[in-house]
């Protein structure tokens, strides 16, 4: 599934790696927007409890299924 979240406060890019490889990009008005592919629910589930710990305030969260998924 493709994510994108958006929190206030910018992000050192260091923490990519901690966000399960989520993309970071800063807009200039004090915001990091998160952007990226994650497997599955839990995966989400998990970045956001990481986002929580930081208290980061969570402004936007859209979510989609890959486009190059198939049905098992």
């Amino acid at each position: 599934m493709h994510v994108s979240i958006r929190v206030r406060g910018h992000l050192d890019p260091s923490w990519q790696t901690f966000l399960e490889g989520l993309q970071i990009l800063h807009e200039p008005d004090g915001i990091s927007w998160l952007s990226g592919t994650l497997p599955d629910q839990p995966a989400l589930q998990g970045v956001l409890a990481k986002i929580g710990r930081l208290s980061l305030p969570l402004l936007a969260l859209e979510t989609r299924e890959s486009l190059d998924n198939t049905s098992q």
